[in-house]
């Protein structure tokens, strides 16, 4: 298994761990698949009232989709099947309130599990970037949830920049993208209060809310989602000329930090 589930019973909270840390808790096929079971299940477990949602380690919380995972493209032009489209609580009709609890890097993919969190509490030493561009490729599903997250500024210098920078936890905290800042040591202590005080409130009243929070910008996220596969197909390199890209860069290359 590459998840790890805890549950508190008597605080009504589960603690959803991405448990790949010697790869970045990158997303693998399996781990796609694990993801979409576990939000599926808690939809049918009404002892879970409030879920957490952090990575193994202090390194990153997720780095999006495994560089090793092979995945087969139909032939059609008009067809793009992407593995990480599934990954998130909303798109497994899970309206429990989620909060993502941030430790590290969080890149690329990150931003689907990121974008379908109530909140997110981000250690001090967190920081955020999308690569896509760097390597010749398009950042559509990504750059449309942060969109929804942040001023569109900052989300389209980040969707661009690729990975000449990355933006601090202070940064994200500033411009809203993140809710609370926390301790590296006290980042899953920080997210367990917040979930442990909705979990405590009447819970059709909180899932009621958290319905009608993402009433107000669905229409629009979906018919920007539904761009995204036509502009990948479009827009992405080949995958051995991305792979040319990669290999070029040396790992630990700089970056500027904002």
């Amino acid at each position: 298994m590459t998840l790890r589930v805890e549950r508190d019973g008597a605080a009504g909270v589960a603690v959803v761990t991405l448990d790949r840390e010697r790869r970045h808790n990158a997303i693998d096929l399996a781990t796609a698949a694990e993801l979409a079971a576990v939000w599926r299940r808690f939809r049918f477990e009404d002892e879970v009232r409030a879920v957490v949602l952090t990575g193994a380690g202090t390194a990153a919380f997720c780095t999006g989709i495994d560089r090793g995972a092979l995945v087969p493209q139909p032939g059609s032009p008009y067809s793009v099947d992407d593995p990480l489209v599934a990954i998130g609580p909303k798109a497994n009709d899970l309206w429990k309130p989620v909060i993502a609890a941030v430790n590290g890097m969080a890149c690329g993919g990150a931003f689907y599990l990121l974008g379908e969190a109530e909140f997110i509490v981000s250690s001090s030493s967190a920081t955020y970037f999308d690569p896509h561009t760097a390597y010749g490729m398009v950042s559509a599903y990504e750059a449309v949830y942060m969109a929804q997250r942040m001023p569109f500024g900052e989300a389209a210098r980040m969707s661009l920049m690729g990975t000449a920078e990355r933006l601090s936890a202070r940064r994200a905290y500033e411009i809203g993208l993140v809710s609370e800042l926390a301790e590296p040591g006290e980042l899953l202590g920080a997210a367990l209060r917040a979930a442990g005080t909705l979990a405590g409130f009447p819970t059709e009243a909180v899932q009621g809310t958290v319905r009608a929070l993402w009433s107000a910008k669905q229409a629009a996220l979906q018919q920007a989602l539904a761009q995204a596969p036509a502009l990948i197909a479009l827009g992405n390199l080949p995958p051995d000329r991305q792979a040319d890209l990669f290999a070029a860069r040396p790992p630990g290359r700089e970056f500027r930090l904002r």
